[in-house]
């Protein structure tokens, strides 16, 4: 069957500018890929891997150069072996899960036989330049489960002023490759007295080899260290949950698969993502049904989200219908 491809890119502005270890985004760049039979259009948005250096202009040269073979047609187990992890994969791939929801009249819980459930997603508390900054934030944030940004500028200060303004709340931290082991042991040794938990990774992408005979007693997360199940070797002996993105797996086909092998591992497993609207956030929703941790408040970073989103209250996201995506 031969296929039409259209895709374009989209620039969704931030509500205010979203700080990380390293970088600051002050909009949410992604490329939407539209697939269709002739009948039906299947869509999926990406917004790539900034630090494997994937962006919109490089997105889409990519995907205009992928556009001869995939029109000539393609089903998703090939589109494994074609195209390799990473932000068009994403794309494509979830585009060909809409279009066959779509021409087949089917939902994508019934293609995948993922139970829909309402999901308690994390609020995202970015970086800011002070801890009573951060701690003023945490203490505005109408949800009790919060994931804390930081860096190797005074982490415990930041924890200890977030856990004053919000003693209610959930606290999980994500340091995006900020600390070195010294620092680790140092937070480790406070965020237990603070009741953190789960610290998302906390040393850089390949320097892992830190943590061998590390035993902390909070769930140390890879996100960074595994981008699919090719790294999954390399991280499963040094933390204890992994953070699946599809952006990094490459799409919801290969995200199902490295979910199901890290419980295989006894990992505990998180879904995220790199931002965007709820056309991406929808089919990383299908990974949150059978996650430990959700963090997929992406649209609520952004000034607006697109038709028919994702619904968020109080820190609850609610099932998604087929008129966004599957």
């Amino acid at each position: 069957m031969t296929l039409k491809l259209d895709v374009h890119g989209e620039v969704w502005p931030a509500i205010i500018p979203f700080r990380i270890t390293g970088v600051t985004f002050v909009s949410f760049q992604s490329i939407v890929v539209e697939v269709s039979d002739g009948t039906h259009v299947g869509r999926g948005e990406a917004l790539g891997v900034y630090y494997l250096n994937e962006t919109m202009a490089s997105l889409l040269e990519q995907v205009e150069a992928f556009r001869p073979r995939l029109e000539q047609g393609i089903d998703r187990e090939a589109l494994q072996t074609l195209l390799p992890p990473g932000g068009v994969r994403n794309a494509v791939d979830c585009a060909l899960w809409d279009l066959e929801a779509k021409s087949s009249r089917q939902t994508i819980w019934s293609l995948t036989g993922v139970a829909p459930k309402e999901l308690h997603t994390v609020f995202t508390i970015g970086m800011e330049d002070t801890p009573e900054q951060m701690a003023a934030k945490a203490a505005a944030a109408k949800a009790d489960l919060l994931k804390v940004k930081l860096n190797s500028d005074r982490p415990v200060e930041r924890l200890r002023a977030i856990r004053a303004a919000r003693p209610d709340a959930r606290l999980v931290v994500d340091a995006n490759q900020g600390w070195n082991i010294a620092q680790l042991h140092e937070v480790i040794e406070a965020a237990v007295e603070i009741g953190v938990e789960m610290i998302e990774q906390p040393l850089p992408r390949n320097g892992d080899a830190a943590l061998a005979g590390v035993r902390s007693p909070i769930p140390l997360c890879a996100d960074e260290s595994c981008l699919h199940l090719g790294e999954l070797d390399g991280v499963a002996d040094r933390y204890q949950m992994i953070n699946i993105k599809l952006d990094k797996t490459g799409g919801l086909t290969h995200a199902l698969r490295l979910a199901a092998e890290a419980r295989k591992r006894n990992l505990g497993v998180m879904v995220g993502s790199m931002g965007g609207s709820s056309l991406a956030m929808a089919p990383t929703f299908v990974v949150g049904c059978v996650a430990d941790l959700v963090d997929i408040d992406g649209p609520l970073l952004q000034r607006s989200d697109r038709a028919h989103g994702i619904q968020y209250r109080s820190g609850m996201a609610s099932v998604f219908g087929a008129a966004l995506w599957g």
